[in-house]
């Protein structure tokens, strides 16, 4: 059986922003409907996804307003505990567009590959070699000016996140991951700008099982949806 975690935000978690606008409270995405659960029913019995997703997780900062949410402090306590891994899908960089941040695209990617290398030293891979990375760039961040408190608090996002999938796909050629450009698969929910509706987890959940399938016969490498 191949192991498959998935590494990422709220958007991992299954952020449900039909939901949680109508609750007021963050809330889910069903199983069956975030995309990794969809890529585990198109994957099969033969690999299994393992749902690693944080709201707020950020590459490798940490968050001066919420504990605990640097990808980086609790990357490898998270592959030592599902070791043996065979591919690591990490999708991380939505978090870092934050204006308390205030990071170039460039360093937003190179805090994604940082933790693409990390995965890669890990040893936490069968056999105790290393686990393949499929990075993922972030999806696009819708407009958000119906929300003036969520606007101010992503300032200038949809500009900026539509400059990292090429640093992304080049973070990834440098350090021989498979990659997969998010944004040309899925859009922003026009709800809250940021996460996914389950239409945009399905068509994910797609691409990032043919994505997997590609890697486990040897053709993962540089892999790109067009």
């Amino acid at each position: 059986m191949k192991h498959v975690l998935c590494f990422g935000d709220s958007n991992t978690w299954g952020w449900d922003p039909v939901a949680s606008a109508k609750l007021g409270r963050p809330t889910r995405h069903a199983p069956g409907v975030r995309w990794t659960g969809v890529a585990q029913r198109l994957l099969g019995a033969g690999v299994r996804v393992i749902e690693e997703g944080l709201n707020g997780r950020t590459t490798v900062h940490d968050d001066p307003l919420e504990e605990g949410r640097n990808g980086r402090t609790y990357l490898l306590p998270c592959l030592l505990s599902h070791q043996p891994i065979d591919i690591v899908v990490l999708m991380l960089g939505c978090n870092d567009l934050k204006t308390r941040f205030a990071l170039p695209a460039g360093d937003i990617a190179d805090g994604a590959a940082q933790l693409a290398r990390s995965i890669q030293l890990s040893g936490t891979g069968p056999d105790g070699g290393a686990p393949r990375v499929l990075l993922v760039s972030p999806p696009p961040v819708a407009d958000l000016k119906h929300l003036p408190e969520l606007d101010a608090k992503f300032s200038g996002a949809a500009e900026k996140v539509r400059l990292l999938p090429p640093l992304y796909e080049r973070a990834a050629k440098a350090l021989g991951c498979a990659y997969l450009d998010c944004q040309q698969v899925v859009k922003g929910s026009r709800i809250d700008g940021l996460h996914l509706e389950a239409a945009d987890h399905a068509k994910l959940g797609r691409a990032i099982a043919d994505a997997v399938r590609g890697m486990t016969k040897g053709a993962g490498r540089g892999l790109r949806r067009s």
